[in-house]
């Protein structure tokens, strides 16, 4: 089955524009963009008032696991358009998550958590992955 979004035509900076709109529609105070040595938006960064405290979290897109997926599949994509498709799917993500938040069955904080960013530059599932986070003994519950 092909992925999501694979024959989007939507530029990925109009696509990093409508995140911006959802994000800041849902409290987002900041937004600011990372972009890479070609001049293409490789992160998205908002920040979001969390216990009185403004956050900060980073979403990314991953365009070369994009073309991965794409070379399995046996489908032509080359970088523009796996940009394209990774943007699309980051915002159907970002729409999803804000769907919770907007029936009251989660806040923005508590949905965009793994993606908060430390003091190190790091999101905390950066960090987790690292092993530089520890929660607990671990284990399986009993």
């Amino acid at each position: 089955m092909p992925i999501k979004n694979y024959t989007t035509k939507v530029p990925a900076v109009q696509t990093v524009g409508e995140i911006q709109g959802i994000l800041a529609a849902h409290g987002a105070r900041r937004v600011m963009m990372d972009y890479g040595e070609n001049g293409s938006v490789t992160a998205v960064t908002f920040g979001l008032e969390c216990n009185g405290f403004l956050q900060g979290f980073r979403l990314e897109a991953n365009p070369q696991g994009v073309m991965r997926v794409m070379q399995k599949e046996r489908m032509k994509c080359d970088l523009e358009q796996a940009e394209r498709i990774a943007w699309r799917n980051v915002k159907d993500w970002i729409a999803a998550q804000v769907a919770l938040v907007e029936t009251e069955q989660a806040t923005m904080d508590e949905l965009f958590l793994p993606k908060l960013v430390g003091k190190n530059e790091k999101t905390l599932y950066q960090t987790f992955q690292s092993g530089h986070l520890m929660l607990g003994e671990g284990g399986v519950a009993e």
